[in-house]
């Protein structure tokens, strides 16, 4: 819990305001101003014509850290966090998993973006590397009990692989706990 904490206080005091964001069908929508920069400076959201768009995971995560109240458009109430995910699940059935891991990313440093399709859920960049380099990291949940086929993430790693970046699996067992697995191609020799 402490950790927590820590955490929720050191994005508070990074110097980022609360931020009012309204619901659409892409995300969350920002309005242009101070704060924009700074979010989009440090990975968030999509910005296009003056607007940031923030994914359902970023703005439950920024929520979630008291920075982001979320309206209906034409409401003066903000919705609470389980009424933004209940929203959001009827879009996306796995919000909360790749919320759970877009969170486990974040509180550890790493910038998180979207991922390209492909069958992957995110790009990871080094802590620093933001704006600087390319991706590291291609991330891939998986919850445990839901088969994935192994031709399925055999592709996967041939274009992960193609694109010179390490593919990552991101394992959410049932109490939420995730665990990551670096994936490789696995060859074998005739001797």
């Amino acid at each position: 819990m402490n950790e927590r904490k820590r955490q929720s206080e050191e994005i508070q005091n990074s110097g980022i305001e609360k931020i009012a964001g309204f619901l659409s069908k892409d995300g969350i929508a920002v309005s242009a101003g101070g704060n924009v920069e700074d979010l989009t400076s440090r990975g968030y959201g999509t910005l296009k014509n003056k607007k940031l768009t923030l994914s359902f995971y970023e703005a439950l995560f920024l929520q979630s850290k008291e920075l982001l109240e979320v309206y209906e458009e034409g409401s003066h109430q903000a919705l609470i966090f389980q009424e933004l995910l209940h929203r959001f699940e009827n879009v996306d059935e796995n919000i909360w998993v790749r919320y759970l891991i877009y969170r486990d990313l974040r509180s550890r440093g790493y910038v998180v973006r979207e991922g390209f399709g492909l069958g992957i859920d995110f790009r990871v960049y080094e802590r620093g590397e933001y704006g600087k380099a390319t991706a590291a990291y291609l991330i891939r949940g998986i919850q445990e009990g839901k088969p994935v086929s192994v031709k399925e993430l055999a592709q996967v790693l041939k274009q992960v692989h193609s694109l010179k970046k390490k593919m990552v699996l991101a394992v959410i067992n049932r109490r939420g706990e995730i665990v990551y697995y670096t994936i490789s191609n696995l060859t074998m020799k005739k001797q």
